[in-house]
């Protein structure tokens, strides 16, 4: 045989997985419907609280609110069909997680200090699990060949699998709030990290 062998991965820029869209935060006043939407509350320059889901809005004496209800409520509300408390909160004081586009990576700078804003609450870029320390019990997206598989929960931590392959056990956020509220444990999937980014 003569020259050098043919580079498998050559004219394949895809081979490897894509991240998943980011989290882009909105504000609530503008024209997005809100009913079951993951939502941050607080104040320009004090903080903000997360794991909130919304109800539509409401008009009380000319103000506008927002229903706001903790998510391991939310769903528990959904499957069980109960009621459950739903503070009002001014629109001006809520924010949406919408999904925003891919970009392409951009280098760092070397430092691991990344500042940001009071004025609006800010989300992290998608972060590939195997570049994590911790993932159990974080929101996770599954990149499968379908396409993007959100609203999952890590139950484990990285372990080896049966095929050799390091992996994260997940669960639909469904099954993992129940397990809190009923002892239930959840139905989980093995995947592989290189598969599972941090939302």
């Amino acid at each position: 045989m003569t020259g050098p062998l043919p580079d498998p991965f050559a004219g394949q820029p895809d081979w490897a997985p894509r991240p998943p869209r980011p989290i882009e935060i909105m504000p609530a006043s503008g024209r997005i419907e809100l009913r079951g939407r993951r939502v941050l509350v607080g104040l320009p320059g004090f903080g903000w609280r997360g794991d909130l889901r919304a109800d539509e809005r409401v008009v009380q004496n000319s103000r506008t609110y927002v229903p706001v209800i903790p998510e391991h409520e939310w769903y528990r509300a959904e499957s069980e069909q109960v009621e459950v408390f739903a503070p009002l909160v001014p629109v001006e004081r809520v924010w949406v997680e919408t999904l925003g586009e891919v970009r392409s990576a951009t280098a760092s700078g070397g430092s691991s200090v990344n500042l940001v804003s009071l004025d609006a609450p800010t989300h992290r870029a998608p972060t590939p699990v195997f570049e994590t320390d911790a993932v159990s019990g974080r929101r996770v997206v599954h990149m499968a060949d379908s396409g993007e598989q959100r609203d999952l929960r890590a139950v484990t931590e990285t372990y080896s699998g049966a095929e050799g392959d390091i992996c994260v056990r997940v669960t639909p956020e469904l099954e993992w709030y129940r397990w809190a509220w009923r002892g239930q444990p959840p139905t989980t999937l093995e995947v592989p990290v290189h598969l599972l980014w941090i939302e």
